[in-house]
């Protein structure tokens, strides 16, 4: 595989120069706008032709699709800044997981079938008619229909096929669950909920006194390749760049971090399964926390530095390796499969409150694992006490009609007739050279309108 390995890393570069370019192009134009009060802005084209010159001749050598595909992620990626749902597109580096975006262009799948006509498996094969690539074997864990595109990634020297598809499978959505269990009375609707409570030392709790953690053996692992993390980051330190050694150092170092990421993701997968699984339970209730709020770094700037940064830095790590994000995650998306709802309540004193006398203050939690009344005298462990809070509020919550469904954000390019007008600067510029002006200094050229009769981009939809 090694001349398809190659072969495919070339085309995450090239697709990856251009989404770089792209970016570039774009903060010049920003950059000129700001400076010179002028409204020009980077053109929103899928062309890539213009990045390609004699310093750049290698980008001829993949196929073009995989170009253009750049410059459709970028478009892409601006999408979901213009939504709200995520900041500028920023420079791709070389390092981490890396990625390149086939549309059907590039690939196809051909079945493998025995002498009775029993499709034995799939093949992959990539490449256009003029650039043949060969076959890219993989291994699908299911059975599957075949995609429109496909993502073919590498991470600590492992490739990856994902891609997917709609099953036709029916599946019910939030708002009809959310109806059929706001029919139940508030005692039966009681008993079918599970309140969830997310720690540091101890990750999952819930209100009957289940605990969901790392096994010994995950710890002892987790902890021995923290100690090899940091000992690997010291010789990659004192690696010279651009030698092989520190390349192996940082391969070593990426496969570090992939173990632990499977780690993480393999307990978050178990853990939501088995919740998931519980025929008596349809409604699961935790804490909305903004994990990302809460991770934020507290070292603070010059001029006014943060308090206790290393402390701040070691509960943040302890967080982060909690895996509260994608247990929230994959319990959402299984819950529904399985006809189920999670609901989100306030974290707000949940862990100060009395779950029998309602009683709040922060002195009901005299340590990390107790949780004592001061009201009541009301003894339990502390975990289980505010998971037993937020099942209550959740059903509440669910009953009262103040929660709802969180509006979804789409972001999609759309197949459509692009105007062959010509744009303000164009114009302009027209004007100024039929006068006998001369525009070939001091003036921005203007971005080339695309034609109406050109290639339309391919449709791309997604869902946050």
């Amino acid at each position: 595989m090694s001349d398809l390995a190659a072969t495919l890393r070339r085309w995450i570069g090239c697709q990856r120069f251009i989404y770089n370019a792209k970016v570039s192009e774009d903060r010049y134009y920003r950059g000129f706008a700001r400076k010179f009060a002028s409204n020009v802005s980077a053109p929103m084209d899928q062309e890539y032709s213009r990045f390609i010159g004699p310093d750049t001749a290698w980008l001829r050598e993949v196929p073009s699709q995989v170009l253009r595909n750049g410059t459709v992620k970028w478009r892409q990626a601006y999408a979901r800044f213009f939504k709200g749902l995520a900041g500028r597109p920023k420079i791709h580096g070389k390092d981490g997981k890396q990625s390149v975006w086939l549309t059907s262009e590039l690939f196809r799948f051909e079945p493998v079938v025995d002498d009775n006509g029993v499709v034995l498996r799939q093949r992959l094969i990539l490449g256009t008619a003029k650039r043949p690539v060969g076959e890219l074997p993989f291994v699908a864990h299911k059975e599957f229909l075949a995609p429109a595109s496909i993502h073919i990634s590498v991470q600590a020297e492992r490739w990856f096929v994902s891609f997917n598809y709609d099953d036709g499978a029916p599946e019910f959505s939030e708002e009809e669950i959310a109806a059929w269990l706001q029919g139940f009375a508030p005692g039966d609707l009681l008993a079918k909920a599970r309140g969830l409570d997310f720690g540091v030392v101890k990750p999952v709790a819930d209100n009957v006194g289940g605990v969901f953690d790392f096994t010994p053996q995950q710890k002892r692992g987790i902890q021995r390749r923290e100690k090899q993390i940091k000992r690997t980051q010291r010789t990659l330190a004192r690696r010279l760049k651009g030698s092989k050694r520190r390349l192996k150092a940082k391969q070593r170092l990426a496969t570090l971090h992939w173990q632990g990421a499977n780690v993480r993701r393999d307990f978050a997968h178990k853990a939501s399964r088995t919740l998931v699984n519980e025929p008596m339970i349809s409604l699961f209730c935790c804490e909305d926390l903004k994990i990302r709020n809460m991770t934020r770094s507290a070292r603070g700037t010059a001029a006014a530095p943060g308090r206790n940064v290393r402390q701040k830095a070691g509960l943040d790590r302890a967080i982060l390796a909690s895996s509260w994000g994608q247990i929230r995650l994959f319990l959402g998306y299984k819950a529904r499969r399985a006809h189920k709802l999670l609901v989100r309540v306030p974290a707000r004193h949940t862990s100060q409150e009395c779950s029998r006398c309602g009683h709040i203050s922060p002195d009901n939690r005299p340590s990390q694992d107790r949780f004592v009344c001061q009201a009541c005298g009301y003894a339990a462990n502390a975990d289980h006490n505010a998971a037993e809070n937020i099942r209550r509020r959740g059903v509440d919550l669910l009953l009262s009609g103040q929660w709802s469904v969180k509006a979804v954000k789409k972001v999609g390019l759309t197949k459509t007739k692009v105007r062959a007008e010509r744009s303000e600067p164009a114009a302009e510029k027209s004007d100024a050279i039929a006068r006998g002006e001369d525009v070939r200094r001091g003036c921005l050229r203007a971005p080339a309108q695309p034609s109406s009769n050109r290639e339309t981009p391919i449709t791309i939809s997604g869902e946050i």
